[in-house]
């Protein structure tokens, strides 16, 4: 029997940066929030008291998942091996995904308990999984929702892995189940090879506060599942939300994560009380995330402050019991007539605006390119390079490297390339939004 050790739950922070100062009757505020969460359990093999963690891993065994066998084969070891990290005391399933879902394990309407005997029989069951059918993905998501509820888990996760695109379901259907799965547990969605869609894979991820990413060779599925299942491992903390607080009189503009991925959160909003929203930010572990916070308030005369926001990182509390304040900090504003200080941006600040318009120019080249606009995929990825260039977002800029001939990255002028593999394609849509952290002096 498994010794079960309750680990140490992390420690959160949070860090404000901005340029408080504003000239007379300017109204908007911006700041980065840093919140870091340290001291939890990291993603080793050490047992976990039962009910800390629930996942369910959906793989699409539809017919094009045999074009060719390298990729269904891959799945299945990837599969083993994401079973092979999880923890003692993990419950977990796995389920097969066409135009219908069906468990493959433990096929039982419940999630088996991780331990040596349960690894094994989920293993020698992927053995079975083969190809045919098509491709309805919300059903996927909603036998893993309702295998989810059913447990106690703090942590509750899914891993989704896909080929093609979600032919055999109206869009409608898969948006109102990303509504309905939202909140209830966290999503890591994958691409293999290249015939499925980049928008669908990431808007999965998007709504359900995961990460997305493209495996063009199969080959490569295990070394990602693994580390998915080592992540989802280190999670202690779920249902974290920042909660914005303003005076009367101001509003929040918008609240986006700039790292370690772009993401935009001011739609998701829930009001908290008359004057403090929530935002979702998912599940913790050790790790640091950015967010970018747009308030504006009343205009102001030179020489007065105010408090503009104040930025909580809460979680619920226990039934009946307010929720739990896990840091906070402020954001400010102070009303100049010095015109330095007023106009002065903080790097911080700058630097996430830049990573934010880099994505978004990417994603805009890339679809001008579809559109046969040679003209404005030029412009919008000639300024995508220009802000990797400028940013140190290295990664980025040898991705665009592929899809363009850079002939000067500081000016960004380039030249898109005539042909361009759809691997490539692909790899530097989905990660666009990925981001850099601002660089140390």
């Amino acid at each position: 029997m498994a010794n079960f050790a309750k680990p140490s739950a992390p420690r959160f922070s949070v860090e404000v940066y901005q340029n408080e100062f504003l000239a007379e009757g300017a109204r908007d505020v911006h700041a980065i929030v840093t919140v870091t969460s340290t001291g939890g359990a990291t993603a080793t093999r050490t047992a976990v008291a039962p009910g800390g963690a629930a996942v369910v891993i959906m793989v699409d065994c539809s017919g094009s998942m045999e074009y060719p066998p390298d990729k269904m084969r891959g799945a299945r070891e990837a599969t083993a091996a994401a079973v092979d990290t999880l923890r003692d005391g993990t419950a977990f399933a796995v389920i097969a995904g066409t135009h219908v879902a069906k468990e493959v394990f433990p096929r039982r309407g419940l999630l088996a308990i991780a331990d040596a005997t349960t690894r094994a029989q989920a293993k020698e069951a992927l053995r079975g999984l083969s190809s045919g059918g098509g491709t309805a993905i919300g059903t996927w998501l909603r036998l893993a929702d309702g295998l989810l509820r059913g447990s106690t888990a703090a942590i509750r996760h899914g891993i989704l892995l896909t080929d093609g695109r979600n032919e055999h379901e109206d869009p409608a259907v898969l948006r109102a189940t990303l509504d309905a799965c939202a909140g209830r547990f966290t999503c890591d969605a994958r691409g293999v090879g290249t015939d499925w869609e980049v928008k669908e894979v990431t808007g999965i991820a998007s709504a359900l506060l995961g990460t997305a990413d493209i495996v063009a060779d199969p080959a490569r599925l295990t070394a990602d599942f693994t580390h998915m299942m080592e992540n989802v491992m280190g999670k202690e903390v779920a249902d974290v939300s920042l909660r914005l607080w303003t005076p009367v009189g101001a509003e929040v503009l918008y609240v986006k994560q700039v790292a370690p991925a772009v993401q935009d959160l001011t739609g998701r909003r829930t009001e908290a009380s008359p004057r403090a929203g929530d935002y979702p930010t998912g599940s913790w572990g050790d790790e640091s995330r950015e967010y970018h916070v747009c308030v504006r308030v009343p205009g102001a005369s030179v020489g007065q402050e105010m408090l503009a926001a104040r930025a909580a990182l809460v979680m619920p509390g226990a039934p009946g019991e307010a929720p739990a304040v896990l840091a906070q900090g402020l954001v400010r504003a102070v009303w100049t007539d010095d015109l330095a200080a007023s106009t002065a941006i903080n790097p911080q600040v700058a630097h996430y605006t830049g990573q934010a318009e880099l994505a978004q120019a990417i994603q805009q080249g890339l679809e001008a390119r579809k559109l046969g606009d040679v003209g404005g995929a030029t412009a919008k990825l000639g300024r995508a390079v220009q802000l990797a260039s400028s940013s140190g977002n290295a990664d980025t800029a040898k991705l665009l490297a592929k899809v363009v001939d850079v002939v000067d990255a500081a000016a960004g002028t380039v030249r898109l390339k005539a042909k361009v593999a759809d691997a490539d394609e692909m790899t530097l849509e989905t990660r666009s939004t990925q981001t850099v952290r601002v660089r140390k002096s």
